[in-house]
This record gives C-alpha cells, sequence and structure tokens, in this order.
C-alpha cells in the first residue's frame, strides 16, 4: 500500500488509489483472510476516506492583484450603477443540451412504478436538435430571461438577445435610463477578445437604441463568481434535473417554471435564427465604435457610446 497511498500535509488525511475489493485481494495473496467490507471499516479508523476531485486550482495566467483589483472595478460600478437606478445585467450561456429521448442526470419526483424511459445510447443522430441557452438576468430586479438558440453559441446571439432583453424588459423597466452595465465571463460568446461582440454590442444597443454600455468582465478562471452562473443557471439546472428535454417546448417550459424563495422568476423563448461560426470583424469596422477602455485593466472594462461620425469624434 506504500506506493498506493497519498496524503494532505495540513489535516493528515490519507487516501488510496485502490478500491477495497484489491485491497482485500492483495491482503489475502498476503496469508490474511479478509472482506472489502471489513477493509473499508479498518481504513475509516487510519483516516482514509472516499474524495472526490475538487475545481480550486486556477490555471489562468492573470496575476492575482490584477484579479482582485478587477473585482473591485466590478464592485465600484455595480454600486454606482444601483446608487443612479442603472439597469445591471449579468449574462452568460449555459452548456448546450441534446432534444430528444435522451437521459438528464438527477432525479425527479414521481408515482410508484412510473419513470421515464430514455433512449439506451446518447447519439447524436437520435437528436432532434440542440438547445443553446443565452442567459440575462437583471440584478437589480432578481429577474431572468433565456434566450434559447437552435445552432452556435455566437457574439451575434448574444448580443440579439441582450438586445431583446431590452426590447421586452429593460425599457419597460428602466424608462428614460441611458446607462447599462453588463456584467459576463471573459471568454465565450461575450469575450473580452472578441471583436464581433463588441462590434454587434455597438450596433444594436448603443446606436439603435441611444444606451451607453459599461462591460465588465470576469477574470479567466472566475467564471463562477458570475452571478448569471449561480443564480439563474444553477436553479434551472436543479429544475430540469432528471426531466429529459425531449422537445423545445419542454426546455422553454422546465426555463419558465423555474423559481426560488428569493423571487427569482424566469421567461424563456426560442430563438430559430441561424447563426454563423467565426465572423470576421475589420478593422475599417472596429474603426466605427465608439470604445472607451477603463484606464486600470482595459482589457476587461470598457464603455461604448453611441456612435457619432468620425469626423466629429
Amino acid at each position: 500500500m506504500e506506493y498506493e497511498t497519498a496524503g494532505d500535509p495540513i489535516t493528515g488525511l490519507k487516501w488510496t488509489r485502490k478500491t477495497t475489493e484489491k485491497v482485500a485481494k492483495e491482503l489475502r495473496y498476503g496469508g490474511i483472510n479478509i472482506t472489502a467490507k471489513t477493509v473499508g471499516r479498518l481504513l475509516r479508523k487510519l483516516k482514509f476516506s472516499l474524495r472526490v476531485n475538487h475545481k480550486k486550482v486556477t490555471n489562468s495566467n492573470v496575476s492575482p492583484d490584477d484579479r482582485n483589483q478587477q473585482f473591485e472595478i466590478i464592485a465600484s460600478l455595480r454600486e454606482a450603477f444601483a446608487n443612479k437606478g442603472n439597469p445591471i445585467i449579468s449574462v452568460d450561456a449555459k452548456k448546450k443540451e441534446k432534444i430528444g429521448n435522451f437521459k438528464n442526470e438527477g432525479s425527479a419526483w414521481a408515482q410508484l412504478n412510473k419513470y421515464f424511459s430514455v433512449n439506451d445510447h446518447d447519439f447524436l443522430t437520435l437528436a432532434i436538435g440542440k438547445a443553446v441557452p443565452y442567459g440575462i438576468i437583471d440584478l437589480m430586479l432578481n429577474k431572468g430571461w433565456v434566450f434559447v438558440g437552435t445552432n452556435y453559441d455566437t457574439a451575434e446571439f448574444s448580443t440579439d438577445s441582450i438586445e431583446r432583453w431590452w426590447r421586452i424588459g429593460g425599457k419597460k423597466y428602466y424608462p428614460n435610463k441611458r446607462h447599462l452595465l453588463i456584467l459576463a465571463d471573459a471568454g465565450g460568446s461575450n469575450s473580452c477578445r472578441t471583436r464581433a461582440w463588441k462590434y454587434h454590442l455597438q450596433k444594436k444597443l448603443c446606436n439603435r437604441h441611444g444606451l451607453i454600455v459599461t462591460v465588465a468582465h470576469y477574470p479567466p478562471g472566475c467564471s463562477k463568481w458570475n452571478p448569471a452562473d449561480r443564480r439563474l443557471f444553477s436553479w434551472i439546472s436543479q429544475n430540469w434535473r432528471g426531466v429529459p428535454l425531449r422537445t423545445y417546448e419542454t426546455v422553454l417550459k422546465v426555463i419558465r417554471t423555474t423559481k426560488t424563495k428569493t423571487g427569482l422568476r424566469v421567461k424563456s423563448y426560442l430563438v430559430r435564427k441561424q447563426y454563423v461560426k467565426g465572423e470576421s470583424i475589420s478593422d475599417a469596422q472596429m474603426q466605427e465604435l465608439d470604445l472607451r477602455p477603463n484606464k486600470i485593466l482595459p482589457q476587461w472594462t470598457y464603455t461604448l457610446h453611441p456612435a457619432k461620425p468620425l469626423k466629429d469624434r
């Protein structure tokens, strides 16, 4: 067992790669007749226990100082926008889901002898489509909107979702407000490095609706701090746990019925528009943006204003 044992240098907790059955088998080879159950009991007495992996190691190249400073910037922006009653939204895309008679992890309450019968294999050829949920949570009102796409999670899809949110919700709840704060991850369709993300925000929100949009990205490796992840999608995932997502209507219905004790209510919409991956935005198109980066960490925080002709800037 010596070469199959590891330990925590702080707590002294030990663990082994071998199962109790394999340990019992090795001991029987040595002349000790013992069962796997007894091995488990003895291991617990020796301070061994079953352990799982914990996602705690950050693999980004971001320095701790920059990461901490960006969190301070986000906190400052949230306070400033909240004090003036301006809208603050957090956005994120959930993982794609196959639509069809597939197993969905987790369990759901059902009457005795009743259960969901699903395919024994998750072949993509059996899917009728895929769901691409893009979520928006209004942090001032604790309301959620989820736009379910049917093909790709692109920068245009994410900005279309935000623009639609503004038309059906933002304008209603924030009349006469021109400033919007968006909190987003540093990667994905709303990546801080994606030109198309900034370009479509400029065109669809700033120019079309006259909004001044400030975007603050969480540093790489810090997506779990994004409120859309933990305050919106975590509850949606719990709500459809164990329920096969057989149709798009099932997806939309489960999202709409997601509620929390703190008052979260969610609306959902199906987006059938087909998006193209790999959109390229030229240097000339980027010149059309009225993009004003933050002086401290410009790669993660910037503001877009309704564009004026270049000669008037």
